[in-house]
């Protein structure tokens, strides 16, 4: 399929934010991510815990002991994606995620080496490293991705740390720069998702594998990913459960996108921020930031 260039209706510099999750265990949740990423915990309450990396917040936790967890093919999170600054800041967090006892399934895409798990209560989560752009491969619009094995000795090398014994290795606190690189989700049609992304943020699709896509802003390897693997041709939950609540995009410039969504009744405007949920349930604020 090929892809028109999308309206520019938000900058090129427009990114993820934080991530929202709605946790049945809230205390048992943030432990996991303080020891799993380092980070700090910012206005702790009984009904909610924000994560964050040198004050960015990353995660907001919400205390909902009451919800279900979600089914495995409802529409919502298939994965967060922690991006960190370096190849050395990757192998110093898989160091002390093996030391922790995690089991990790990796990918190399490319574009960038990648690690993933899942938290204890099923909710997706990649950790990564982008390579450098330049190295990056387009052709006609598309980046060119795959799913090859990682040389984690290599990124256990790139940190100083002894593939063998992890000699080296010290407790991992999340790096200046740390971000949310990107939120993969779960949805009912990719191409229908795609087709709704790119048409009310104006991403561009820089990868379109049939049953996912990625889109991004700015020429990046993906801020948006979608995929129909688990969730073909389900519609909006109708009812809350645990997992994706919502997520967050950050922009410098909203003026755009708020002349390009006006008169759409699906649209809340408030001075700094637009909310909308796309045609799956899955909540989203863009942010002026």
């Amino acid at each position: 399929m090929t892809h028109a260039p999308t309206p520019p209706v938000l900058p090129a510099s427009t990114h993820v934010g934080a991530v929202h999750l709605n946790a049945r265990d809230l205390p048992g949740l943030t432990r996991f991510y303080t020891d799993l990423l380092g980070l700090n915990v910012l206005w702790p309450d009984p009904t909610q815990a924000v994560l964050s990396a040198h004050g960015t917040p990353l995660l907001h936790l919400h205390a909902a002991p009451d919800l279900p967890a979600p089914a495995p093919s409802r529409p919502g999170l298939y994965h967060t994606a922690f991006l960190l600054p370096t190849r050395a800041d990757l192998g110093r967090w898989l160091a002390h995620a093996a030391r922790l006892g995690h089991r990790i399934g990796s990918g190399d895409h490319l574009v960038s080496e990648a690690f993933y798990l899942s938290d204890p209560e099923g909710n997706g989560i990649e950790v990564y490293a982008d390579r450098p752009r330049d190295t990056w491969t387009w052709r006609s619009g598309q980046v060119q991705m795959a799913t090859n094995a990682v040389d984690a000795a290599g990124v256990l090398q790139a940190a100083g740390i002894d593939p063998a014994t992890l000699d080296g290795a010290q407790p991992f606190s999340a790096p200046a720069g740390t971000t949310v690189g990107h939120i993969h989700l779960k949805v009912g049609s990719a191409a229908q998702a795609a087709h709704w992304y790119t048409g009310t943020l104006g991403l561009d699709v820089v990868a379109d594998l049939g049953s996912a896509a990625f889109l991004s802003w700015g020429g990046y390897h993906h801020h948006i990913g979608l995929n129909e693997w688990h969730s073909a041709a389900q519609p909006a939950p109708t009812t809350p459960a645990a997992g994706l609540r919502a997520f967050t995009l950050l922009s410098p410039d909203l003026e755009p996108l708020r002349a390009h969504l006006r008169g759409r009744p699906d649209v809340q405007h408030s001075p700094d921020s637009l909310t909308l949920t796309d045609p799956w349930g899955n909540h989203l604020t863009v942010t002026q930031g």
